[in-house]
């Protein structure tokens, strides 16, 4: 429960944004305490996919101005020296102002257009959650730690009712400000924390503003929604080719079982490595009755000094002699994206004309559904 809110909770560090004018720019004028006068104030992207600084102002009495261009409107940070979180907001090319805090920076009031006055609407909505995630958290693990699993069940369903009611009152709030990207991409969010199906999705999506649907947030949501619908449990799975640790390109056509297991994992992710042991059993229990298993790495992460090395030590390691392939390169593995991976370990089980019958078994799950379909 309390994993999961901390992504949910992300959403109410962004603000929004519409397109109400046309403008040759933006200038962004802020203040702030003149204590921090000498203090550099940076503006850069949130793109995770490509982060770069788009300007910086030098604090001086207690004064900061950016100014420049935006192709569309999207999210921005904006950091201080020395302190180690950074205030999100939408940037767009229209005239804004921004009140800043110093020991609160996720606190500080952003002016000047519609869209903050819909983000404020959002915060109002999602303050109260993030407050009771804290208590309720705190409950939690009292209750965790005394062993008391009637507590935590409570807690956790009435923490549960807390977020739909406001995952619903988000629905509401997507739905009426349909042509800001503020809605989509407090979408994107309920996306990727799960508090959304992507079948629910769609028709919030569809409703959006074609200048909505062309922000970057939009593709990306118009991306997620794509590939979900392509590898929902009953689709065809998308056929994909990657190099093996040799090199040689392998097709999921050509490796298909009886019933095939593609398994997204990597050397980094340690619930991979835990359920890796429960993997190999279950190949070696069911590969001479027609079990496949292709196994899709996403090594590559910037804090690996040797991906390559990394994963092949893993693969020893764990004993996996199933296909592996993986093109090194994280989240960004193209067949992580055909398959929208947002967190791993993540497994798709296919049928002998490659359907995709189930998904995310781990464990008992894994070996009771391989029993079903092979014993």
């Amino acid at each position: 429960m309390i994993k999961k809110f901390i992504l949910l909770s992300f959403i109410i560090l962004v603000a929004s944004c519409k397109n109400e004018e046309t403008k040759a720019g933006y200038v962004l004028t802020g203040s702030i305490d003149k204590s921090m006068d000498g203090k550099t104030i940076i503006l850069r992207n949130a793109d995770p996919k490509n982060i770069t600084i788009s300007d910086s102002s030098v604090v001086k009495d207690g004064k900061v101005t950016f100014s420049g261009s935006v192709d569309a409107p999207d999210i921005f940070i904006l950091t201080i020296d020395g302190t180690p979180s950074g205030m999100p907001l939408i940037l767009e090319n229209k005239d804004m102002t921004i009140e800043f805090y110093k020991d609160s920076l996720q606190s500080s009031v952003v002016s000047g257009s519609h869209e903050n006055d819909i983000f404020n609407q959002f915060k109002n909505i999602s303050n109260p959650i993030r407050a009771k995630n804290q208590s309720m958290g705190q409950e939690f693990m009292a209750a965790q730690k005394a062993g008391d699993s009637l507590k935590m069940t409570a807690i956790q369903e009435k923490f549960k009712m807390l977020v739909d009611a406001a995952n619903q009152e988000n629905r509401d709030l997507i739905k009426k400000n349909n042509d800001v990207v503020t809605s989509a991409a407090i979408l994107e969010n309920m996306l990727m924390t799960k508090n959304i199906e992507p079948a629910e999705a769609k028709p919030l999506y569809d409703n959006f503003t074609e200048s909505v649907k062309n922000s970057r947030i939009g593709k990306s949501i118009n991306e997620m929604l794509s590939s979900a619908m392509a590898t929902a449990i009953g689709s065809m799975a998308p056929e994909f080719t990657a190099p093996d640790p040799d090199g040689e390109m392998i097709a999921l056509k050509d490796i298909r079982g009886k019933v095939t297991i593609i398994d997204f994992w990597a050397a980094w992710c340690a619930p991979c490595r835990r359920e890796n042991p429960n993997v190999v059993k279950v190949y070696e229990k069911y590969h001479e009755k027609g079990l496949e298993i292709i196994g899709v790495s996403l090594d590559g992460t910037p804090r690996q000094k040797d991906a390559k090395g990394e994963w092949l030590a893993a693969i020893e390691k764990d004993g996996l002699t199933w296909h592996q392939v993986s093109n090194l390169q994280y989240f960004n593995d193209p067949v992580a994206k055909q398959y929208n991976i947002q967190s791993i370990p993540a497994t798709y089980i296919l049928d002998a004309d490659g359907k995709i019958i189930a998904k995310n078994l781990r464990g008992s799950a894994l070996e009771a559904k391989m029993a079903e379909l092979l014993d």
